[in-house]
């Protein structure tokens, strides 16, 4: 999968904003199965200040100490969810994303073993759960919202896994995985004709 993964995203350029503001690093973790590769998402805790019961990525803010934003998302994916640094395999980062409370999101795509047992650490995060990519691929979207950021409207599904919704930015970061990766062509600039 790390092949894969590294080959398609060899050409793409993700963006970067040029925007100062305090920085966090998320990992997009991926399954290392071949035939039915999963995403792993978590849902995050009712007792957090932001992003509560939101469904988001492993992450969070850089702390001083960390040497590069790849190093906070390993560091908070070992503190959220119990995956160590070495079960993880940095691929290559995607765009930049804002989130609504003012913090510049890098997200790394990351390849980890299926097999790995992974802990939610109860003070931060409720769940973790799995999607396979290709449930993705289909865009079963269950709606899609229209966000502003910086004078432009953007149409970002909202997908239904089980009990759990995936929108927001986790979802800015999933589309731009999907269209890097495997050229979904989901557009976030126009509306859908469905949805």
């Amino acid at each position: 999968m790390r092949d894969l993964l590294a080959e398609r995203l060899a050409g793409y350029a993700p963006r970067q904003l040029a925007l100062d503001y305090p920085e966090a690093g998320i990992l997009v973790p991926v399954t290392d199965d071949h035939r039915n590769p999963e995403m792993i998402f978590t849902l995050r805790s009712e007792n957090l200040s932001t992003h509560r019961g939101q469904v988001a990525y492993p992450g969070g803010k850089r702390d001083p100490g960390d040497p590069s934003l790849a190093a906070t998302a390993l560091r908070e994916t070992h503190e959220e969810i119990g995956l160590p640094p070495d079960q993880v395999q940095i691929v290559a980062p995607l765009s930049q994303v804002m989130s609504r409370y003012g913090i510049l999101v890098t997200p790394y795509v990351g390849v980890i073993p299926g097999d790995h047992p992974l802990e939610p650490n109860p003070h931060e995060i409720e769940s973790i759960f799995r999607v396979p990519l290709s449930f993705f691929l289909e865009d079963k979207r269950e709606r899609t919202d229209a966000l502003n950021f910086l004078n432009h409207t953007f149409y970002v599904p909202c997908y239904r896994w089980e009990r759990y919704q995936i929108w927001g930015l986790s979802a800015v970061v999933l589309v731009d995985f999907l269209n890097a990766v495997y050229d979904a062509r989901i557009d976030l600039l126009e509306p859908p004709e469905r949805g």
